[in-house]
């Protein structure tokens, strides 16, 4: 094992940094990122980041505190500006180009290994649709990123004080999703079946280990304050999983399609199988089990295909260094040629990215938007919708406003204030958590196609409005319904708990 370790060490400490082009393939990324930043709008999740660190928790019911607290800090940055909160997102997804160049050349690849690994990472539909948004999708998988590429280096060069930011990454990694949890179940039972063996021995492992303890324990005492919420979050993406995302009969294929078209796809298959198989790549062979460990663990949980998504860097790291090496045979081959990367940006851009002008997104067919797109038009339309209905309402003063969906209480949280509304609340998700209806609220202002679950507490209920973004694109809110609900019976302490079971 010495021997096998010192000749990695070598082997890698004589192979440099293919400087120019990896930093010329994030900054075309980046300047993608930039230049579609402002296009449209907020997307909804943003809007809830933004809904949420407004009110500074050290946890919630869906989320640890790490986003929330971001949005606040860009928020402070810029005028009601979806570049400037952007700028975290972008920038995670530059420094993932050069974080995967870093994981091939520690796996012994060369400037044609490190150039393929950051261009696979770059032209990656997933990848290149986060950098677009600031969300735990983005920052997560940068996460995984960093921490691989720590762990790689740790494999050749036994320099333990990685593995002591190890567990600073994965503290940042535990404040943003849980997910990491999973990471490192699954990578420490492939490292004592599989090796390096000693990982598990080496004290600094453990030193990382309790440092991310530290930073989580809030979150952790917030979570068992409060009923551990994100348990029963966790069921409800599983459902909500099952309902509108196809399940896991299409979470392999969507996940592998995210990869990017064609250049990721054939990477992420071609980077497992040689993980699991080169000899060249032995010592880090625990990495392609904990990738299939991975998969495995959010298949079996029913979570979004993305959740895995952080395993792509080091999976295209060891195919192109695999390539480089000519241990790929002539089917694989076609991926070191540039033209086949301008074809995947091609691709993947439009998709991930709101090339098209704002005025055609409505004509536009629907495989031509953008994914997502039509959610970041009409927040402040829609949150006017509500202000005239909100105007007509018999006393405004004694009058709260409930959203059925989290998407909408945020928009109408953000561009509400401004137009005279007062903080909305809902019983949706992690919003449920944040301030209810006050005392005084009478009667409320329902946001929802639904409101049966509000008849038992108030005497009347009726449709008053309905949101209109003004742009004609059919979206989650166009058209949603608004009602007023008067007289109600029983004290907010007593209705609320009841609506928020409801909603969740």
């Amino acid at each position: 094992m010495v021997i096998e370790a010192e000749g990695l060490r070598e082997r890698a400490e004589a192979t440099p940094f293919a400087r120019a082009p990896v930093l010329a393939i994030a900054g075309a990324m980046g300047a993608v990122l930039a230049a579609t930043a402002g296009r449209y709008g907020y997307f909804g999740d943003e809007l809830y980041f933004l809904a949420a660190g407004r009110h500074l928790d050290w946890g919630y019911a869906d989320q640890p505190p790490l986003l929330p607290l971001l949005a606040r800090l860009m928020d402070g940055l810029g005028a009601d500006s979806p570049f400037v909160l952007r700028i975290p997102a972008m920038l995670a997804m530059v420094a993932g180009v050069v974080l995967t160049a870093l994981i091939a050349r520690e796996l012994g690849g060369g400037r044609k290994a490190q150039t393929i690994a950051a261009a696979a990472f770059a032209v990656s539909l997933q990848m290149l649709g986060s950098g677009h948004y600031l969300a735990t999708s983005t920052i997560d998988p940068f996460l995984w990123t960093l921490l691989s590429w720590l762990l790689v280096r740790w494999t050749r060069t036994r320099a333990d004080g990685l593995l002591v930011w190890s567990g600073v990454v994965t503290g940042f990694a535990l404040n943003t999703k849980f997910l990491i949890g999973g990471f490192w179940l699954v990578a420490l039972i492939a490292a004592v079946v599989s090796g390096p063996r000693d990982l598990v021995r080496r004290p600094a492992l453990w030193c990382g280990a309790l440092i991310a303890a530290a930073m989580i324990a809030p979150t952790l005492v917030w979570q068992a304050a409060n009923g551990w919420p994100q348990l029963t979050m966790g069921a409800a993406i599983s459902q909500e999983v099952s309902a509108g995302w196809g399940g896991r009969a299409t979470f392999v294929p969507t996940l592998v399609l995210s990869a990017g078209v064609p250049v990721g796809m054939a990477l992420v298959g071609y980077g497992l199988w040689r993980l699991l198989r080169s000899e060249r790549l032995r010592p880090y062979r625990f990495l392609g089990w904990t990738a299939l460990g991975v998969l495995a663990l959010f298949l079996l949980a029913n979570g979004r295909y993305y959740y895995a998504a952080g395993m792509f860097a080091p999976l295209f790291a060891a195919a192109a260094v695999e390539i480089e090496a000519g241990q790929a045979s002539k089917y694989w081959r076609w991926v070191a040629t540039w033209p086949v990367y301008v074809v995947a940006a091609l691709v993947a851009i439009p998709q991930a990215l709101p090339v098209l002008p704002r005025a055609e997104l409505a004509s536009a067919p629907e495989w031509a938007r953008p994914v997502f797109a039509v959610e970041e038009i009409g927040w402040r339309e829609i949150t006017e919708s509500v202000a005239r209905a909100y105007r007509t309402a018999p006393d405004p003063a004694r009058t709260g406003i409930v959203a059925a969906k989290y998407w909408q209480a945020s928009a109408i949280d953000h561009y509400g204030p401004e137009l005279g509304l007062p903080s909305p609340s809902s019983p949706n998700r992690g919003y449920a958590t944040l301030p209810r209806p006050p005392e005084s609220a009478r009667d409320v202002l329902f946001v929802g196609n639904d409101p049966s679950g509000l008849v038992p507490y108030f005497t009347r209920i009726q449709e008053v409005g309905a949101l209109d973004n003004r742009a004609g694109i059919t979206n989650t809110s166009q058209g949603m319904k608004i009602w007023l609900a008067t007289g109600r019976n029983g004290s907010w302490d007593t209705v609320w708990p009841k609506l928020t079971d409801w909603g969740f």
